[in-house]
């Protein structure tokens, strides 16, 4: 009788070993070196206002509503309800703490449309798909109810409005375009990295594998509920703070109506179109989304000579959108990320084949 033995390794150490060199992201450090470093120099007053801020705004507004619906699967329309809660909370917050900071400020607006956000997300224990989307859907109107009835919220304005405070952070004055530019591009960065790190933790992995099949999820010991909730107080702190940049380093002044259900759309369309459970494709969705209206106009009036007006051309951004949303749901569920993935893909085996 032949005995076949299998040898082990004696030790840990003798066992083969990988190494596996992290590089280090050069093209993002230099992009970030540009935003932090050239822009505020180079850039003009209407390129900050109208273009930068209010894209960076939307990007973590679209990283906040990715988190929850592009990781975890739970769909969402009442992302612009959040917003206000945040924008809401942060000016009480500056109006009623004297001598808060303005970063304690928004932290505590974000925090507090993170319990809102909590409690609206305990439906998720018992239904999702379409009911839960109802629900938000809800939450949405029921949020812009509340901060348009009760005159306390806005501090008994007449206008019904909220004015952006003092914009201060180490007693730098942050009213110039290029303050509220730094702030809005130090907060999104500073987000980012930690959704970052948020989603290449077990947090995420348990998000992730509740999103592909929470049965299953369950089964392998995964707290299910725990989890869903989570998301949604994680979601909505994001939203919070975008809902307060938005208000007060964009618009100045905002009423419960800048945060309204079309507002929400818009966020929505930003992960369908850059890429749900990806953490670039709501930047990529965001520039889509901030610069499509501008190319528009631009091509309304100088390629076509002003024959088109306004109205024409918002329903025809309104046409596009729809159809690319209709044309990424059926074709690219990824987005616009796969697809520039696929580019990039494509040109490192350029001229072979893909």
């Amino acid at each position: 009788m032949t005995t076949i033995s299998h040898s082990l390794p004696a030790a840990h150490d003798s066992a083969p070993v990988e190494l596996v060199r992290r590089r280090l992201p050069w093209a993002l450090l230099a992009l970030l070196a540009v935003a932090f470093g050239l822009v505020p120099w180079l850039g003009n007053d209407y390129w900050l206002n109208a273009i930068l801020i209010p894209f960076l705004v939307l990007s973590l507004a679209g990283l906040g509503l990715n988190l929850l619906t592009g990781y975890t699967g739970q769909t969402s329309v009442g992302a612009a309800g959040f917003m206000a809660v945040g924008a809401f909370a942060t000016y009480g917050l500056l109006l009623r703490v004297p001598g808060l900071p303005l970063p304690l400020a928004l932290a505590g607006g974000g925090a507090i449309a993170a319990a809102v956000g909590f409690l609206f997300g305990i439906p998720s224990n018992r239904i999702k798909g379409f009911y839960l989307m109802v629900t938000t859907l809800a939450a949405q109107f029921f949020l812009e109810w509340v901060f348009t009835k009760f005159p306390w919220f806005y501090n008994y304005a007449s206008s019904g409005t909220i004015s952006a405070p003092r914009l201060e952070v180490f007693g730098h004055d942050l009213h110039s375009p290029t303050g509220r530019y730094l702030l809005v591009l130090t907060s999104v960065v500073l987000l980012t990295w930690v959704a970052v790190n948020l989603v290449r933790s077990q947090i995420g992995r348990n998000w992730m594998a509740i999103r592909d099949m929470d049965t299953a999820a369950a089964v392998i010991g995964i707290p299910v509920d725990r989890y869903k909730r989570l998301a949604f107080a994680v979601s909505s702190f994001y939203l919070g703070v975008a809902g307060a940049l938005w208000a007060f380093a964009y618009l100045g002044t905002a009423s419960a109506g800048s945060f309204d259900i079309n507002r929400s759309f818009q966020i929505l369309f930003i992960i369908i179109i850059g890429g749900m459970g990806s953490i670039a494709g709501n930047f990529v969705g965001a520039a889509f989304i901030s610069l499509l209206p501008l190319l528009l106009n631009y091509a309304g009036q100088n390629l076509l000579g002003g024959s088109v007006d306004a109205g024409q051309l918002q329903n025809l951004q309104k046409i596009i959108f729809g159809v690319l949303i209709i044309w990424f749901l059926i074709k690219e569920p990824e987005g616009l990320i796969r697809l520039l993935t696929n580019l990039r893909e494509r040109l490192a085996r350029w001229p072979l084949r893909f």
